[in-house]
């Protein structure tokens, strides 16, 4: 079962939010604010905030030039995870994963179906990581953002939890880049 190691150190993780909209602003954009208010109350630091529109392009774009920067340890966005023909915030994702993370799609269907039913089918939501930077992709509804923070990142993102954590191993991501 997993839990929380008390004699080891918190380790603050710095996290760039993405909101992906055509219609938002930063005033309105309540799924943004969730992300950015628990990452606060958990101890981390807001590396950077955007909001962009359904663009792949540009979303890609973004998602590099954050992974580019040392200073950013995860990139969270949220929108433009659904089945419309504007959502494309996975594929610019992938665009950009080096490695997927699988089980992070799984394991957010699994805590969306006891919140919403079968309604959590709809959510393309995923994780991966990309020149050592952790970056996932949520749904634009504040609840999907607190379900993803509160049962999956909020722990994975505190080097105490136990048995495992991304940050433990969040030295090791770009090791196939320092290779020769």
């Amino acid at each position: 079962m997993s839990r929380i190691d008390e004699s080891k150190d918190f380790v603050p993780v710095r996290i760039a939010v993405l909101t992906v909209s055509d219609t938002r602003s930063l005033e309105e954009d309540r799924s943004g604010q969730v992300l950015v208010d628990r990452i606060a109350d958990a101890g981390h630091l807001l590396a950077s905030r955007a909001i962009l529109p359904d663009e792949r392009t540009q979303i890609a774009d973004q998602l590099r030039a954050w992974c580019a920067d040392p200073d950013i340890d995860a990139v969270i966005s949220t929108g433009g995870t659904g089945l419309t023909g504007r959502d494309v915030t996975v594929e610019a994702h992938r665009d950009v994963y080096e490695k997927e993370i699988d089980a992070f799609g799984t394991v957010f269907t699994i805590v969306s179906m006891q919140k919403i039913g079968t309604s959590a089918v709809q959510s393309r939501a995923t994780g991966g990581v990309a020149n050592g930077t952790y970056l996932f992709a949520l749904p634009g509804s504040p609840g999907a953002c607190k379900d993803a923070w509160d049962e999956i990142l909020k722990a994975q993102f505190d080097y105490r939890h136990r048995p495992c954590n991304f940050v433990e191993i969040m030295p090791r991501l770009d090791e196939h880049l320092r290779r020769k």
